[in-house]
């Protein structure tokens, strides 16, 4: 193989599982892929001449998609390689790694600016489903060919046919960045229609993203974070031939930065409407989720230990004297074969934290209510919200209160965009 080809690094963390179309994309294209593993010394990153962060499910995306990825030492590598002027493209998964760590949008910081929430396919009042979805998608290349390291082989409104296949794809951002962002030339492509018009609209955008954005860029428009999946065709390649250029000539872009601030935010006690039940549900078996959670934690150097529950809050209003025995025979709020409701007392509330996040778009709780009143025929509840406990347990009063604000701060528990945080020394009864 030539040594005059550009050298891609392609990024890979424990889950990953698109390496190999990956690098077939990138060889097939001019380039020279080499599989980058989590675990390598990143400082051999500098020896690359840009890096794809590929799609799979890193960490088998616990706590959420992609952000335990984002917080491993290799992505400030990325991130260090990335000012350099080199290009970064995040596929799916590797999307989420790059919106979770800050580095799409790309605001001062790197402060997370946008969220990939969990899909929502609605047509008209009907949530069609939120979860996994796979299909083929028209995009449109929204910008000039020069704007991007990934579109200089796209004129403005060029079409490109691919597939995605994701769960978590609809980009969010606060009505003000998402502004901004367009304006600065940072929308990179939509989805559309076979003839290319842009519509919000499911199937045509498959996902309810804003703006119908598969792919998002940063200011200087070498990172792109993009949804589909153009390493799966060669309809997709001129992303990738584009991205051969930007290498071989070096190409920068001027760009503005973001002057958009993401406010302090503020971390509130929890509160539970009067009358509604809460139901706590934890796993028998262990729970790897709360484990790997832990285990970044410890890495960033905090000493904390992490436990997890799932809260059903569901509005109390004359419910049945039998109605959580009911609710458990659907299995819709938890599996009895692997889960239970767990009430045990969380410990001492002078070295125990609860922080309870929230989607700020409760698509699982909407999900499963239409569930139990269309499938099984249930009257009740009238309202069911969906959220998580995550049960935070310090050495000390003072390392409580020195930790927990940075702890939240991390946001490896919520993304500030797509959920909503709140604090407690106890679960709520």
């Amino acid at each position: 193989m030539s040594q005059d080809k550009k050298r891609v690094a392609i990024v890979q963390f424990p889950g990953s599982n698109c390496e190999a179309e990956s690098a077939a994309a990138i060889r097939r294209n001019g380039m020279q892929p080499e599989e980058f593993l989590w675990n390598r010394d990143p400082s051999e990153l500098a020896d690359f001449d840009g890096f794809f962060i590929v799609g799979g499910f890193s960490y088998e995306d616990r706590s959420r998609a992609g952000v335990l990825a984002s917080l491993d030492p290799v992505l400030e590598t990325v991130a260090a390689q990335a000012d350099l002027g080199k290009p970064v493209l995040g596929i799916c998964n590797g999307a989420q790694v790059l919106v979770e760590s800050g580095l799409v949008p790309g605001l001062k910081g790197r402060r997370p600016g946008m969220a990939l929430a969990p899909n929502r396919r609605q047509v008209g009042d009907h949530l069609l489903g939120s979860g996994f979805f796979n299909d083929w998608c028209y995009l449109r290349s929204a910008l000039a060919p020069e704007r991007t390291a990934f579109t200089r082989h796209l004129k403005k409104g060029d079409r490109i046919h691919i597939p995605f296949a994701h769960a978590e794809g609809r980009f969010l951002a606060p009505p003000e960045l998402l502004e901004e962002l367009l304006a600065n030339g940072q929308g990179a492509f939509q989805y559309c229609s076979s003839d290319g018009t842009v519509d919000s609209h499911f199937p045509i955008n498959p996902n309810g993203s804003a703006a119908s954005l598969a792919a998002v860029t940063n200011p200087a428009g070498n990172i792109m974070a993009m949804m589909p999946h153009p390493e799966r065709t060669p309809g997709g390649d001129a992303i990738f031939s584009s991205m051969r250029e930007a290498m071989e000539t070096r190409a920068t872009t001027e760009a503005a930065e973001l002057t958009f601030q993401i406010g302090k935010e503020e971390i509130d006690n929890c509160q539970t409407s009067d009358g509604n039940e809460i139901l706590p549900i934890s796993l028998i078996i262990t729970d790897t989720t709360a484990k790997s959670v832990e285990q970044g934690l410890k890495r960033m150097g905090f000493s904390v230990t992490v436990e997890r529950r799932i809260l059903w809050e569901i509005e109390g209003d004359n419910l049945p004297d039998n109605w959580q025995k009911e609710i458990a025979e659907t299995g819709e709020l938890f599996n009895s074969n692997k889960e239970f409701v767990n009430n045990s007392p969380v410990g001492d509330p002078s070295t125990t934290a609860v922080l309870r996040v929230t989607p700020r778009d409760d698509l699982r709780g909407r999900r499963i209510l239409e569930t139990l009143h269309h499938r099984f025929h249930l009257s009740y509840p009238q309202k069911l919200g969906y959220s998580v406990a995550w049960i935070l347990k310090f050495e000390s009063m003072e390392a409580r209160q020195k930790l927990l604000p940075q702890i939240v701060s991390t946001h490896i528990f919520h993304n500030p965009v797509a959920d909503k945080v709140c604090e407690r020394s106890e679960l709520p009864s």
